[in-house]
């Protein structure tokens, strides 16, 4: 059985300025901003949505397909996949482009300048499933890309039937009202953060009452609160997995949704999915980065059990 991950491939260029930007930032001139800033910090990461999700996926055990659009950079990341064992097949290369990138430049207070490049992200829509899925997808997740791409996606899991995840998480800005609602409803799960929540209710107009009616689960996270999953006329509540140190919560998000696809690849139940879910976005808080995390089957279940008093089911 396979999963199909749709969403976006992306570089993150993280840097590191050794000083405050407020320090360098006179607040009367910013009409006339020229800055230049030192970062003699840098690292580069894999990234995007769909890759991030893979990865997580994969390190459960999982078999995830990646379907997704990415640039003439790409080999060291198409390396990377491969030797993650991934699933590339429906990954469309455009030579014309550059793969999506984020430049983020963080001061020692922790703010942030971020420059994204959609790049190949943007052209996502020409990378069509209609007639491309193969036969052993269950399961898939429309998450983050271009706008285009995430409508042509879920509608075309929706006429193949393929039980799909909608996470639309930061595209939620690029659509109307009408657009969203209609996306919502072709979707089986929504998953949210509970700040994107109150943003689809605001677009939609619709409340968390009428959205459970649309689903077959809404699942809203609410970062170390836990999660709550709304199903059938039930809210399981999901705890926090505790992490052991707390360096980099980019791509969480990412791999607690693996953990969400996993648990309904095996058809564990809300409650063990949510809580697969949960340490997923623990052991990814540990480590700097959003796929350089690693751990073996027995090593999870065993801080399973830690963090939840229980075994896997």
């Amino acid at each position: 059985m396979s999963t199909l991950v749709c969403g976006s491939l992306a570089f993150d260029t993280i840097m590191v300025f050794q000083d405050r930007f407020k320090a360098h930032i006179l607040p009367e001139q910013v009409h006339m901003l020229n800055v230049s800033f030192t970062v003699p910090e840098m690292r580069r990461d894999f990234g995007g949505c769909a890759g991030n999700i893979a990865y997580n996926l994969k390190l459960l055990g999982g078999n995830p397909v990646i379907a997704g659009t990415a640039g003439q950079d790409f080999t060291p990341y198409l390396e990377h996949i491969k030797q993650q064992g991934l699933d590339t097949h429906l990954i469309r290369i455009l030579p014309d482009h550059y793969t999506a990138q984020a430049f983020i430049t963080t001061d020692l207070d922790d703010n942030q300048i971020t420059a994204f490049h959609p790049g190949a992200m943007f052209m996502a829509q020409e990378n069509h499933l209609d007639g491309q899925i193969p036969s052993d997808v269950h399961w898939a997740i429309v998450s983050p890309d271009g706008l285009g791409a995430m409508i042509q996606h879920l509608e075309d899991l929706t006429r193949a039937d393929i039980p799909t995840l909608f996470d639309p998480g930061q595209g939620l800005p690029l659509f109307d009202a009408a657009t969203l609602t209609r996306l919502i409803d072709m979707a089986d799960y929504l998953t949210v953060n509970d700040y994107e929540c109150q943003m689809v209710q605001a677009r939609t107009g619709l409340s968390v009452a009428e959205l459970r009616q649309r689903l077959k689960a809404l699942i809203v996270t609410k970062g170390e609160q836990g999660s709550v999953i709304y199903h059938e006329d039930q809210e399981t509540h999901i705890p926090a997995a505790k992490p052991r140190a707390v360096l980099d919560p980019t791509g969480c998000g990412d791999a607690y949704r693996a953990g969400l696809l996993y648990g309904l690849e095996h058809n564990l139940g809300w409650e063990t999915s949510g809580k697969i879910a949960s340490l997923m976005g623990a052991y990814k808080i540990e480590t700097a980065g959003t796929q350089n995390h690693h751990f073996t089957w027995s090593e999870f279940k065993k801080r399973y059990q830690e963090n939840f008093g229980s075994q896997i089911e």
